[in-house]
């Protein structure tokens, strides 16, 4: 059950830059509020797969439902309540506004883990033909 997956953890490393950057350096209306949150279901995927060998789908039901909770804690003001309200950390990984958006953003990155999961053994086999 438990493996350590370089290929995973190599794209975990990367989403998690991409987060870092898109958290420091964008302040738009689409890359930030709706990108981001895009890639972060796909982060936490590839970082669960990058230590357990864990089924596909229900890692991704998992990934996705994990994130349905935490938009669902920023409706209930789940920040303010455990008293965080001034931690900018706290405010920035919980968050602080719900946005049905949000929900949209976390299930169609789901749909893309899916998707990239069905095709990749078709990418592994063009990568082994041309090499």
């Amino acid at each position: 059950m438990y493996r350590f997956h370089k290929g995973y953890f190599g794209l975990t490393a990367g989403l998690f830059l991409i987060e870092v950057l898109i958290a420091m350096y964008v302040q738009d209306d689409f890359i930030r509020p709706y990108f981001g949150d895009f890639l972060v279901v796909i982060l936490m995927y590839c970082f669960l797969r990058s230590f357990a060998n864990l089924d596909v789908k229900l890692t991704v039901i998992a990934v996705l439902l994990f994130s349905y909770l935490i938009e669902e804690l920023q409706y209930l003001n789940f920040v303010e309540l455990i008293g965080m309200g001034n931690s900018e950390l706290a405010r920035t990984v919980i968050g602080t506004s719900f946005a049905w958006m949000d929900l949209v953003a976390y299930t169609a990155g789901c749909v893309a883990i899916l998707l990239f999961e069905r095709m990749k053994p078709a990418i592994w086999n063009l990568k082994s033909k041309s090499a």
